[in-house]
């Protein structure tokens, strides 16, 4: 067992790490693990040793980007086989600081946990992605990302930026945060009164839903393209659950809902909004991602 200074050590750069392994992986179990499996390697280190290392911070931060670097490979092997669409795992905000809920610990209210800049660090390689996270997000310098990814320090350079350059077309037409909250509450308006036509209306033409079940719940396996197929599916969902209760919540991306039955979520609805409709639908429903939100 380490010593009580090890374990303060430890719990003092848990936060920032569980926060910088969630923008890697989209997921907090696999977070957790990564943050755990670096702290194992810290323990395991002589006491002569780790009294060598000038910042344990940063050490921590290299070891757990590098386990998280091998972590994304295993990861996009496991999404061949997994049943549907897959999303990032939503987390919760707002939640106040000590939270035993809080899965990272207040640092969610930061749009680089987005679920669209996620769905996008989700189409970078590995590589790429971790460059991205450390210089642009923690604001780490290429030496010491060059180190963790393998790469001369140019070559890390260039992974950044094409990381980048992708990000931001994907992204920088997104609405600013006060318009995306109107144009969601016309799309909860829209759905509660069931009209269609007023759904439609506040939906892009090339909308596109994505419904993440992962084989455990219904959902649908191909994402739902077009206005009014997706206007289609929202409110037949609805229509076949009259029970369920729809409630606005906080995500990084801004106004988004929740979705319960008998006082239980079993679907997070995130928005992505451009100009003045909403022009992506991500739906959560895999139970295995909704455990921050119960």
């Amino acid at each position: 067992m380490p010593d009580d200074g090890v374990t303060a050590t430890l719990e003092s750069e848990r936060p920032a790490l569980r926060g910088l392994a969630y923008r890697m992986l989209g997921n907090l179990s696999d977070a957790d693990d990564a943050v755990q499996d670096a702290f194992l390697r810290w323990v395991r280190l002589g006491a002569d040793q780790r009294a060598r290392i000038d910042n344990p911070g940063a050490w921590m931060m290299r070891v757990t980007s590098r386990i998280c670097l091998d972590m994304l490979g295993s990861a996009r092997v496991r999404r061949e086989t997994y049943v549907g669409p897959w999303l990032p795992e939503p987390v919760p905000v707002g939640m106040p600081a000590g939270h035993a809920g809080d899965p990272l610990d207040r640092v969610t209210l930061d749009d680089s946990v987005s679920m669209a800049l996620q769905v996008v660090l989700h189409t970078l390689t590995p590589a790429e992605r971790v460059a991205f996270v450390l210089h642009d997000v923690f604001e780490l310098p290429f030496a010491q990302i060059a180190d963790t990814v393998g790469r001369s320090v140019e070559a890390t350079r260039q992974l950044a930026s094409s990381a980048r350059r992708k990000v931001r077309a994907r992204t920088d037409d997104a609405a600013p945060r006060e318009r995306h909250d109107e144009v969601a509450a016309a799309f909860a308006a829209a759905t509660g009164t069931g009209d269609f036509d007023a759904l439609v209306a506040v939906l892009d033409p090339d909308v596109t839903l994505t419904s993440d079940g992962g084989g455990k719940v219904s959902a649908a396996r191909r994402p739902v393209l077009g206005a009014a197929n997706v206007a289609r599916f929202i409110l037949g969902v609805l229509t076949q659950r009259p029970h369920v209760r729809v409630s606005p919540i906080a995500t990084a991306d801004g106004l988004g809902f929740v979705v319960s039955e008998d006082g239980v979520v079993d679907t997070v609805i995130v928005l992505g909004v451009r100009g003045e409709r909403v022009s992506d639908v991500w739906l959560v429903r895999n139970p295995d991602k909704l455990t921050s939100w119960r």
